[in-house]
């Protein structure tokens, strides 16, 4: 028999970094375990990793670059040689840029993984301002902005020290699930297990909130207000940290005179929480300290995304539980940024991205990773207005199932001059394509993962434990085409962009691989030698980035514009509120449902409402239902549950069937269980980022005919 072969790795099936061991034998990856010693996984993974070599070895993975023979649509495709396909795809691409120049090509990818940024090197080395994905103006880069122009620095949760946090404040997240951006489930829960008091703000008692001693079921929209409110209850309760703001802040009675009329009993009426929780939740968190606030996506995906997420940052500063043992603490970003090339986008681009003159923390000089305003691509391509985007570039993206508004995108997507893909299998998305790009999975590649994301508190290298034939790691396939287009950078090896990485720990990239990981001793209190990294070197509340720019330096409160309160005309037709994006443990985003084991323990498109709801619709467990909003519909099987606000229907999102391969517009049934034929990509949006509303919508539900 073959020996077995043991190698290291990071799991990179959801944003993660899970430390593994790979157990391979003759050529294949066998199972997948976890490896002890991480402090981020705790020696434990999830069951998307232990999938891993049901997707490594899937019979439907791609395998070999697919050109179409058919028009656009019908899914007929021939394979062809990687040189063939490179040549075609370069004279492509060269060809678009200069009949409509760089900014005609939008390149679109999908969450954060190993390849992310090269992408978006590949995109200013080639000229394109119009770079995107789905998550920039609605999940994380909101959250990041805020943390940047509060306390000068993004934070996470210090679960690994040996201080345990005292209180755990749960802000529209459920970690215990998602596990976020190298935020991993396992230490959270060791935390609650050891004591700490969790507080959740959620419309649904999600896994997480299950667990906490307090649940604050807020209608969905208001996390503004609930976060003003509290702000309010701490100062006027004298319950903030007054060395700490006295000394390390800037803006505090500006604030105190913002949050004046935010009182406990408006709160109760905008949010519908009683203002006795709102004053215990408060309290608890001002005074147990350390404190951790864990803050999630939902409080991203509205049009007042900013002023959101500033308000909730602002909790952290009043409380000092900030770069202390066992709260929120500043990243010690070990690495240098990858090199992305930025200097190489050619002058006048940064003015032509869609949407930069707009959402100036979106795509402008400001921005923490600018990036296109997604609808505004959708109609330069409809449209061509302000100019024409002819071609897209999609790497690993599915965005016909992550998108608002899918049927608008894919209308569009069918008259463009040239359509390019780089995945794991054939999506409805690659279906469009002209050309499809076999890429290769985590256990196939060289990587550098900096975990937490953003923070970069620990570094991790992997060299390639296998391959699977035919396929390539995606920035191996973007430096072949860089060379072929004659690109900025074209020379460099991806080796050597990780030692340029690498430089400031006195490691090479080969040198991290030996020894797999690199996590110094954490430093907290890191302000107290320079001052925060803000111009005032202090926290702000009143933010000088925000007043220069324009925006209300101080945080605010606002009626989402489809509420039951902003738009009571729809209310007959649409009587129940609409949310979406909570993560499964099965899958992420739209990835994975080819995997038989995970298909097995959630084969269907579930929503989840409250029995006062069905009762009242005629609705049993197990039904399947239809969802409808004011702008289309899709269907769900039936999860009654009482952990849910009686007036929310919540719906999974990222849903497609890849056992369903018939051509058309239906493909993969993309349409059929989408939660974004729901949502809107439609106006208003957030004036910084451009953020629409995709939770908190208004919405019907029937039992289905």
């Amino acid at each position: 028999m073959p020996a077995e072969i043991v190698r290291s790795a990071i799991c990179r099936n959801c944003h993660g970094g899970c430390a593994v061991h790979l157990h391979l034998e003759d050529g294949r990856l066998r199972r997948v375990v976890p490896r002890k010693g991480s402090p981020f996984n705790c020696g434990r993974m999830c069951v998307k990793g232990v999938a891993t070599p049901e997707l490594v070895h899937h019979p439907d993975r791609l395998r070999s670059p697919l050109k179409r023979v058919g028009p656009r649509g019908s899914g007929q495709f021939e394979p062809v040689s990687w040189d063939e396909a490179l040549d075609a795809v370069a004279g492509r691409l060269r060809r678009l840029r200069e009949v409509h120049g760089p900014e005609a090509l939008a390149i679109a990818q999908g969450t954060g993984r190993y390849y992310y940024l090269h992408v978006l090197r590949f995109a200013n080395t080639f000229g394109t301002p119009n770079w995107f994905e789905p998550g920039l103006a609605n999940c994380f880069i909101p959250r990041i902005t805020a943390a940047n122009l509060t306390y000068g620095g993004f934070v996470t949760g210090d679960y690994y020290g040996d201080t345990p946090p005292q209180t755990i404040l749960f802000w529209g997240h459920n970690p215990l699930v998602s596990g976020p951006d190298g935020e991993l489930s396992f230490p959270v829960a060791q935390a609650l297990d050891r004591g700490a008091f969790g507080i959740a703000i959620d419309p649904r008692r999600s896994e997480t909130a299950r667990r906490c001693a307090l649940w604050l079921p807020l209608r969905p929209g208001t996390d503004a207000a609930l976060a003003l409110a509290m702000c309010r209850e701490i100062i006027e309760s004298n319950l903030y940290d007054v060395a700490f703001v006295d000394r390390w802040t800037h803006g505090f009675e500006a604030l105190r005179q913002r949050v004046a009329p935010c009182t406990l009993a408006w709160a109760e009426q905008v949010c519908g929480v009683p203002a006795a929780d709102i004053r215990a939740a408060a309290h608890r968190y001002a005074t147990a300290t350390p404190g951790i606030l864990d803050w999630g996506v939902a409080m991203e995906q509205t049009p007042h995304s900013l002023q959101t997420v500033r308000a909730i940052a602002c909790l952290r500063g009043l409380t000092g539980n900030l770069d202390v043992p066992g709260g929120d603490i500043l990243g010690m970003r070990l690495a240098r940024p990858y090199p992305v090339r930025k200097q190489d986008l050619p002058d006048g681009m940064l003015e032509k991205r869609l949407g930069a003159r707009e959402f100036k923390l979106l795509g402008g000089f400001h921005a923490f990773m600018p990036s296109a305003h997604i609808p505004a691509v959708v109609k330069a391509m409809e449209q061509g207005d302000p100019y024409p985007v002819r071609g897209m570039f999609m790497v690993g993206t599915n965005p016909l199932t992550t998108i608002a508004n899918p049927r608008r995108l894919r209308q569009a997507m069918l008259g463009l001059d040239c359509i390019v893909a780089i995945e794991l299998f054939m999506t409805p998305s690659a279906a469009l394509a002209d050309y499809v790009l076999p890429g290769a999975m985590w256990p196939e590649i060289d990587q550098v993962v900096e975990l937490p994301f953003v923070a970069g508190n620990a570094l991790f290298a992997q060299k390639k434990c296998m391959e699977v034939a035919g396929c390539r790691q995606v920035e191996r396939i973007l430096i072949d085409l860089a060379r072929r287009l004659d690109l900025p950078g074209a020379e460099e090896a991806l080796e050597a962009l990780f030692d340029q990485q690498l430089a400031p720990t006195g490691l090479d990239f080969e040198a991290l691989a030996g020894q797999f990981v690199h996590h110094p001793p954490f430093v907290y209190h890191k302000y107290q030698e320079k001052g925060f990294r803000t111009r005032s070197r202090k926290v702000e509340f009143v933010s000088g980035v925000l007043d220069r720019l324009g925006y209300d330096p101080l945080p605010a409160a606002a009626e989402p514009p489809e509420s039951p309160v902003s738009r009571p005309d729809l209310v007959a037709e649409f009587p129940y509120l609409l949310i979406t994006g909570a993560r499964r443990r099965e899958f992420f985003c739209s990835e994975h449902r080819q995997a038989p084991s995970l298909r097995r323990r959630r084969p269907d498109p579930l929503a989840e409402l409250h029995p006062e709801a069905a009762a009242r619709e005629g609705i049993a467990d197990g039904d399947w239902i239809v969802v409808r909003s004011p702008r289309g519909e899709a269907r769900f099987k039936a999860r009654v549950t009482a952990d849910i606000r009686p007036d929310v229907i919540s719906v999974d999102h990222g849903w497609w069937f890849p056992e369903r391969q018939e051509p058309g517009e239906g493909r993969g049934g993309v349409f059929e269980s989408n939660a974004n034929c729901l949502t809107s990509d439609a106006p208003p949006y957030d004036p910084a980022f451009g953020s629409y509303q995709l939770r908190g919508l208004l919405c019907a539900v029937r039992r289905e005919a």
